[in-house]
């Protein structure tokens, strides 16, 4: 009965169900509701008319596809506490007469990118809100002024909001109980004003355009985004902290320079440290890294010297990223010897000098190895194989990511911290910007050193590996025949050295790879037949004088030219030629009939044998590829001798 009410029902929970269509009126007429909770649904149209509801104390509509406000109904609920419409497509304009309840603590209307909010400059709003999560929708050009009277905030997040220019003064009024501020990803200028926190959780204020000196108190939030912005003084957070609760410190892509001091003490809980892309200068401070450290990111500055010796009492270190400095040095023994828990590992674009230490063998768990664009020399270790994670199948998680415990003060709630690894990952010779699948990632790159001797053959054993880039050495002898051993490998880069003899045939039943340079060594020989090693340009074994046979231009030793063709009679030629037609066309047949029948057939065989069956389809249909295509060359040089011959037939008969 639609007109029946519901006078004792307190709270209704239909989130998470399949709820389409407009909200039913019927579901209005609960005059003593005190919780409506409709998340995680399908439900459209404006927002429902809550006037019947006059006790709601919270009302929760999140990720549904609502488009509209067309009712004021919410700003006449006295008792309304909890407003969430997050995640939604609504459209128009919130104003004071939405927001009129006395006893409002949390607004979220994150997540509604066509939604405005627009208030007179001189509103007062009525309540006191705990928690105002804003993201990504419209707040006007100027900083929120109606803000400025909400001084019992603990959440507070604008980003993605459009406002622009400075943070005004009374900013400060409003911090002291803030546990999570987020601004990133405004157009927020000028210095940052001091704002006191006596404990937060996480300050982001990533992607703006300050400038200046970082404030001191930022040091009391365990998460510090401030990446991306113009920033160019941190000397005062770093001498001026004293308590040090910071567990992330994100200062990458900004304008520091100069020196660090050696004063990273105070940040005892540190975990994260990422300073890259900025110009700091000098040596390491040897207080870098606490006990905790797990990423240190250094990457894209200008610092010199050696690497302080203590970095190797950061056993917990699982990123080290120092690429693209003017270090020197040999490589530390030590990392291998202490920092045995590294995944990713870059010390490309500096000064290195010296052998590669057979110590970094004991990095069983490194996933990504990145030492080009230095100055080793020596042999390549044959105990790369040691390198566990490129070698066994175990469970990979696609991003590199950061667990930790942060510390925190006895006031405040115990939870776990995390940080997602971003690296710029140089694939198939551009850099790219790795994040969600970091973690999938199995790369050597060992490029533009003057490395020596002969490619260890255990080198296949690493068949996790997707990327091996050893070009530009002075590397010498035979591709190692069991290349083919790597079964993974979608970049292999071996140009630039001295490499001889063939390129080995087992690198044509490597089917994953996609990126091929063996440009510039002394290979010979016939590039062996396959539908991947023929589907590269001839760029990819260019100056290399011995090489013959498809895609290059020349031809092998042996290999007939039209003029080799041997002389037959008219019928004779007339029926090769037909035969040979029509074994061209059979094998086109039987080629689709076999690959048809083998992708069908996929489908339906018992799963315990289907990849098997798979490769071994695959394999036939490669089969058929070179056959057809060595048949059809012959046909054309056959062709092409015959109608040669007819020509000179038919200029003796004119002679004659």
């Amino acid at each position: 009965d639609d007109e029946m009410t519901f006078p004792s029902l307190r709270e209704l929970h239909l989130f998470s169900n399949q709820l389409d269509g407009v909200f039913p009126i019927r579901l209005s007429r609960f005059p003593n509701l005190s919780t409506l909770l409709l998340d995680d649904n399908q439900l459209t149209g404006p927002l429902p008319d809550l006037s019947s509801m006059p006790n709601l104390t919270t009302f929760s509509a999140a990720n549904n596809k609502f488009n509209g406000i067309s009712t004021e109904s919410i700003g006449e609920l006295y008792y309304l506490e909890s407003l969430d419409v997050s995640s939604n497509s609504l459209t128009g304009v919130i104003s004071e007469v939405n927001l009129r309840s006395p006893k409002l603590k949390k607004l979220d209307l994150s997540y509604n990118s066509a939604l405005t909010l627009k208030f007179n400059s001189d509103w007062v709003p009525s309540f006191q809100l705990d928690s105002i999560r804003l993201n990504s929708c419209k707040l006007g050009l100027q900083f929120p002024s109606w803000l400025q009277n909400q001084t019992n905030l603990s959440v507070l997040e604008i980003p993605n909001s459009g406002i622009r220019g400075p943070v005004p003064n009374w900013f400060s009024n409003i911090t002291s109980k803030l546990s999570y501020l987020n601004m990133s990803f405004n157009l927020l200028s000028n210095t940052l004003p001091y704002f006191p926190l006596i404990y937060a959780f996480e300050v982001d204020l990533s992607f703006n355009q300050f400038h200046g000196s970082i404030p001191p108190s930022l040091s009391n939030a365990s998460n510090v985004y401030l990446s991306n912005n113009n920033f160019t003084d941190c000397v005062s957070i770093l001498r001026e902290a004293k308590t040090g609760l910071t567990s992330i410190f994100d200062l990458s892509n900004n304008k520091l320079s100069g020196s660090l001091p050696n004063c990273w003490g105070n940040f005892q809980f540190l975990v994260v440290l990422n300073l890259e892309n900025n110009n700091l200068s000098g040596d390491i401070p040897s207080s870098i890294c606490s006990r905790y450290v797990q990423t240190l990111q250094l990457r894209s500055n200008s610092f010199s010297g050696k690497l302080p010796s203590s970095l190797k009492n950061c056993t917990e270190l699982r990123v080290l990223d120092l690429g693209k400095n003017t270090l020197k040095g040999p490589i530390p023994s030590w990392i291998g010897e202490r920092l045995t828990s590294l995944v990713f590992l870059s010390l490309k674009s500096n000064k290195f000098y010296g052998s590669i230490p057979l110590n970094l063998c004991h990095l069983t768990e490194i996933q990504i190895l990145d030492l080009s664009l230095n100055d080793l020399s020596g042999a390549i270790p044959s105990c790369i194989n040691n390198f566990t994670s490129m070698v066994r199948k175990d469970h990979q998680t696609p991003t590199i990511s950061i667990g930790f415990r942060p510390y925190v003060p006895p006031t405040a709630s115990l939870y776990t911290g995390s940080y997602e690894n971003i690296a710029p990952i140089m694939w198939k010779g551009l850099e790219y910007k790795y994040d969600k699948i970091l973690g999938l990632l199995r790369i050597i790159d060992l490029s533009s050193n003057k490395l020596t001797g002969e490619i260890p053959i255990e080198v296949a054993d690493l068949v996790q590996l997707v990327q091996l880039n050893l070009s530009r050495n002075s590397l010498s002898g035979a591709i190692p025949k069991n290349i083919g051993g790597l079964t993974k490998i979608e970049a292999l880069d071996l140009s630039y050295n001295d490499l001889s003899g063939e390129i080995p045939i087992s690198l044509a039943e490597v089917s994953s790879l996609n990126y091929l340079d063996l440009s510039n060594n002394r290979l010979s020989g016939r590039i062996p037949t396959s539908t991947q090693l023929q589907s590269f340009n001839a760029s990819t074994y260019a100056e290399n004088l011995g090489l013959c046979g498809l895609p290059l231009t020349s031809s092998c030793p042996g290999d007939g030219t039209p003029h080799d063709a041997p002389p037959s009679t008219g019928d004779d030629e007339n029926g090769e030629t037909w035969f040979e037609t029509l074994w061209f066309y059979i094998g086109i047949g039987v080629g689709f009939t076999v690959g048809f029948c083998g992708v069908c057939g996929n489908l339906l065989i018992n799963t315990s044998w289907r990849l098997a069956d798979f490769w071994s389809v695959h394999r036939l249909g490669d089969w058929l590829y070179v056959m057809v295509m060595v048949k059809s060359a012959a046909l054309r040089r056959k062709l092409a001798w015959n109608q040669q011959s007819s020509v000179n037939e038919d200029m003796s008969s004119v002679r004659y």
